[in-house]
């Protein structure tokens, strides 16, 4: 049974703020574990269908999709809070337990105290999430991506497949024996424009050489078509060795972006951070303070979703209207960081402009709470009114 809320002055106040802190971090778990297990599969889906598909093995799976869950978290928390908030709400209005507080005098300000340290906790959350761990883990996930973009044995050593590691280039293998043989290998080269080279093989093998890897064909063919003359020459071998490296297209995007880069690094020395990834300073103090930024969001979420809902009157039907519109504020945050982002990336001296959500977010919670505060309003003035002096 949760505990009486009778009394609540002098040092009752803290316990209830201690049972509404509490009740907002078990409900913040939940939705957290929630959501995050939904988009986690929902991303887990695609890196299957990507790495599984190009023939890379299970572990190589579990890793990429470790190394995304940071980037996971970061995304779902701020919702998280805003769920958190309101359904704490929804319920201490539905058992009475917030008019009982009300009425010994307490305002929606002091009620809003331990919303506010429950929105400080999540900041705390989201900035090791924004600030160390996504980071690191987009850098290491870009790391892995470029070291099994090139990997031989997942991009070609699949049987029964045509397979089109690069442009202009077609490999097949019939079957792959227990010893590592390839059986009825078919290799169509056609990258250079003057001549379109075809090799077939009873049987070959991947070696590993000094500068790559090399597959050595046994009794094989290998036909010549000039573009030019339209002629086609043959060539019978024995044994051939064709340096295969050069046929898989590596992944570009080795290279290091903003968001892989460090806080710190970013604070102190834009203008390095700025040449070394290739971007302009602007956009180097748009990540940083960003960073900071999407901290803020979790506080300001779980302010919006508690003070809009006290601004409903306890009614048995619930406060769905309060929700909805709660929904709608946070829709109006969402366009407004929409609208700076394009200014503070273009002109250095506008990064202020990237708190400007937080700002706007907590205006709108503080004037909401005013007027959930309010202690005449029209309805409870004709209540008022109506009752004897």
């Amino acid at each position: 049974m949760r505990p009486t809320l009778c009394r609540v002055r002098g040092a009752d106040v803290p316990r209830f703020d201690r049972y509404m802190l509490s009740q907002l971090m078990v409900l913040f778990g939940f939705f957290s574990l929630v959501l995050v297990a939904v988009y986690w599969v929902n991303r887990a889906v695609i890196l299957f269908d990507r790495l599984i598909a190009d023939g890379h093995s299970a572990g190589v799976f579990l890793e990429f999709t470790a190394l995304s869950l940071p980037s996971v978290i970061a995304l779902v928390l701020p919702m998280a809070s805003f769920a958190a908030a309101v359904y704490v709400t929804n319920r201490l209005m539905g058992d009475s337990e917030l008019t009982v507080v009300q009425a010994t005098g307490y305002s929606p300000w002091r009620l809003a105290r331990p919303v506010l340290w429950f929105g400080v906790i999540v900041a705390l959350m989201m900035s090791a999430l924004t600030h160390v761990l996504v980071p690191a883990s987009v850098a290491q996930l870009k790391e892995r991506e470029v070291e099994i973009s090139g990997s031989v044995s997942a991009r070609l050593l699949r049987e029964g497949a045509f397979l089109h590691p690069g442009p202009g280039v077609t490999f097949f293998i019939s079957d792959i024996t227990p010893e590592g043989e390839l059986r009825d290998v078919f290799l169509s080269d056609r990258r250079q424009d003057d001549r379109e080279v075809t090799y077939t093989a009873e049987s070959a093998y991947v070696v590993q050489g000094e500068t790559g890897p090399r597959l050595v064909m046994v009794s094989g063919l290998a036909q010549t078509l000039r573009q030019d003359t339209r002629t086609m020459s043959t060539t019978v071998f024995q044994d051939f060795t064709h340096d295969i490296s050069t046929l898989i297209v590596q992944n570009p995007g080795g290279t290091l972006r903003p968001r892989h880069l460090s806080t710190l690094d970013m604070l102190t020395r834009p203008e390095e951070m700025a040449k070394e990834v290739g971007a302009s300073v602007s956009r180097i103090l748009e990540e940083v303070h960003g960073r900071f930024q999407q901290a803020l969001l979790g506080m300001v979420a779980a302010l919006i979703g508690f003070a809009t809902l006290l601004t409903g009157s306890f009614s048995r039907f619930g406060v769905g209207k309060q929700i909805v519109v709660a929904i709608f504020l946070l829709v109006v945050i969402k366009l407004v960081e929409s609208a700076v982002t394009d200014p503070a990336r273009n002109n250095a001296a506008l990064w202020p402009l990237v708190y400007l959500p937080s700002v706007v977010g907590l205006a709108i919670a503080g004037a909401v709470l005013h007027l959930a505060a309010r202690p005449f309003r029209p309805s409870r003035r004709r209540r008022a009114e109506g009752m004897p002096a």
